[in-house]
């Protein structure tokens, strides 16, 4: 269960990130940056994988009650534009950013999911797994996922081919036959292989035949 063992060898404030989203073939990616309460840490935060969707969405507004919280969101246009590596990384810059605008003082220290760091002047450190680990980091995993699940099954409503309100973007097969029968949405990426090979082939059956 993550805990607090790696914030206490920090200076505070502790800042922890984490982003959801990087594999869709739709939507945005979304990042969370969060400094937990002195007290009151809401109990059953974990990396956001483990916890149901309802128990996400309780953990998201005591986290938004009780500690300040920052997040970024990079749409699929900028995704394709920068490459989804590059968009994760200015989504994690504009939670930290939006955080420091909520909360009215720089991060002492961040923690950050994963291997890399975005380019930034506070210090920080790079966990591996940090969602399972640091308390810090699972709470901003929790907001992360919860915030962008939220954004795809609003978006649903209005383009219901491709069932997002279950896969919220993600590439399983009802998705990708969606995708073969309608084509892509704007919000889908279309830098991504799948989406990229709908465009294609979409192309195609509208070229003129050659012996027209």
């Amino acid at each position: 269960m993550p805990h607090l063992r790696h914030e206490k060898l920090c200076l505070a404030p502790v800042v922890g990130v984490d982003e959801a989203g990087r594999g869709p073939l739709a939507g945005p990616v979304v990042a969370a940056a969060v400094i937990l309460p002195a007290r009151g840490v809401p109990r059953g935060l974990d990396d956001s994988k483990k916890v149901p969707a309802t128990e996400r969405a309780r953990l998201c507004g005591l986290l938004h009650a009780r500690a300040a919280v920052g997040v970024g969101i990079v749409e699929p246009s900028e995704i394709d534009r920068l490459n989804i590596y590059w968009a994760t990384m200015k989504a994690m810059t504009l939670a930290v950013e939006n955080l420091v605008a909520v909360a009215g003082v720089d991060p002492g220290h961040v923690l950050v999911d994963g291997n890399r760091l975005p380019r930034w002047s506070f210090a920080a450190t790079a966990i591996v797994g940090g969602d399972g680990i640091s308390l810090s980091i699972a709470a901003a995993s929790i907001v992360a996922k919860h915030t962008r699940d939220t954004i795809m099954v609003a978006h649903a409503e209005s383009h219901p081919h491709y069932g997002w309100h279950s896969n919220k973007g993600y590439g399983c097969p009802a998705h990708l036959r969606a995708l073969r029968e309608h084509g892509p949405s704007p919000l889908h990426r279309r830098s991504f292989a799948p989406v990229a090979q709908s465009v294609r082939l979409a192309a195609e059956s509208f070229a003129p035949h050659p012996s027209a």
